[in-house]
């Protein structure tokens, strides 16, 4: 056999291999992080339901942080990052503790029950991430090996929970390199296909949404789309730097996370007491249905902020995706009479945008609004979160 075709056959099975691999790690990954997906939804649903039937439960919001705080002390992890701390294992040879995952959960439903300003996908994805990166840890994987099942795990908790496999998938690899590495494009994609299916069978439903007033495809329109991405950049601006802000002022002034958590949950308390309403409390999915149906309060965009600010930064738990889809429906829904727009579909562009200048993931964002909501206008939303990501990213 000549050298060079016993090169290209070792080649070729050296591939093949490390691909079949790959598929195994990524079908086992989607399996169990769906799973765990798919009971995480249920927890937090039911979360919901009780908050929404017993209005009280707000006042308990300090006592839960109480708890939240407690547990994360008695876990050994005084400075809880988050989303953030899974990032770090994928960019640096450092793993991520096992026992962040049940913490998340129960912190999450906790944070969900008593009414703290908190969405769900982004808990999902620091679950999924966590188990993968342990189940890395238990085969020896090499560090680069290790930071793919991470992102698998991301994938699949989030297409998991949300329903959305092709965003999942895109967005696990943006969010963690800050590009995309079309090496790990076919773990990502299938762990997500495969928790996406085994959610479903457990019975969880794939968000959809419907957006109505569809504009023509005109110079006209684009202009007012690109305007309008313009907003979405200082709105995610805003909600960055408000939470940037809300963190220092925690930091010090209530240096103690036992104080500090306490004095959130009065405030959330007191303020949904105030305002009368409880469209601020959880994810807000029936203000965000609402938004896309041309209804939404002026004051609601930023009054979410103020509320996501307030419960995350403190320590309470869940994720600020649903909270960004919630802000980006309500403003878009307020000002699209400024700019000629459809309510419904403004509070649609709003979503997908400002998601996308705030996570700095434009691919993932531009699949997330065809998933969402389907395939019709889909130049315009690419070109809002083009915009929305060009003044916004890195920042």
């Amino acid at each position: 056999m000549k050298p060079k075709t016993k090169k290209l056959r070792d080649t070729v099975s050296f591939r093949t291999v490390d691909v079949l691999q790959w598929c195994v790690y990524a079908v086992v990954v989607g399996v169990i992080c769906g799973t765990i997906a798919a009971a995480f939804g249920m927890v937090i649903d039911a979360a919901t339901a009780a908050r929404q039937k017993y209005d009280w439960l707000v006042w308990f919001m300090p006592l839960a942080g109480v708890a939240i705080v407690g547990m994360y002390h008695l876990s050994g992890i005084t400075k809880p990052l988050g989303t953030n701390r899974v990032l770090l294992a994928v960019k640096e040879e450092e793993g991520v503790a096992i026992r962040m995952a049940p913490l998340i959960y129960v912190s999450s439903m906790l944070t969900h029950l008593t009414g703290g300003s908190s969405g769900r996908e982004g808990a999902a994805l620091q679950i999924g991430g966590s188990i993968a990166n342990f189940i890395g840890r238990q085969f020896k994987m090499s560090h680069m090996d290790l930071r793919t099942i991470t992102m698998c795990g991301m994938a699949a908790g989030f297409s998991g929970l949300f329903g959305t496999p092709l965003a999942a998938g895109i967005f696990a690899m943006e969010i963690a390199d800050g590009s995309l590495h079309y090496a790990v494009l076919l773990p990502c994609m299938l762990s997500s296909i495969v928790a996406r299916v085994t959610a479903q069978a457990f019975g969880i439903q794939a968000a959809a949404f419907t957006v109505t007033g569809y504009p023509e495809l005109s110079l006209r329109s684009a202009l007012a789309v690109l305007v309008f991405g313009v907003l979405c950049a200082l709105l995610s601006i805003l909600f960055v730097e408000t939470l940037h802000c809300i963190d220092w002022t925690y930091a010090h002034y209530l240096k103690n996370p036992y104080v500090r958590i306490i004095v959130a949950g009065l405030l959330v308390a007191a303020g949904t007491t105030l305002l009368g309403t409880r469209d601020y409390n959880g994810a807000g999915t029936e203000v965000i249905v609402r938004a896309l149906a041309g209804e939404a309060r002026p004051e609601a965009f930023l009054l979410k902020i103020l509320f996501t600010a307030l419960t995350l930064e403190a320590g309470f738990k869940g994720g600020e995706i649903v909270p960004t889809f919630f802000i980006g429906a309500t403003f878009g829904c307020t000002f699209a009479p400024l700019l000629g727009l459809d309510p419904s579909f403004a509070a649609g562009l709003g979503m997908t945008a400002l998601f996308c200048g705030v996570t700095n993931c434009p691919i993932a964002s531009i699949l997330l609004s065809f998933e969402l909501f389907g395939g019709e206008g889909l130049v315009l939303f690419a070109l809002c979160c083009s915009m929305s990501y060009m003044l916004s990213g890195h920042y």
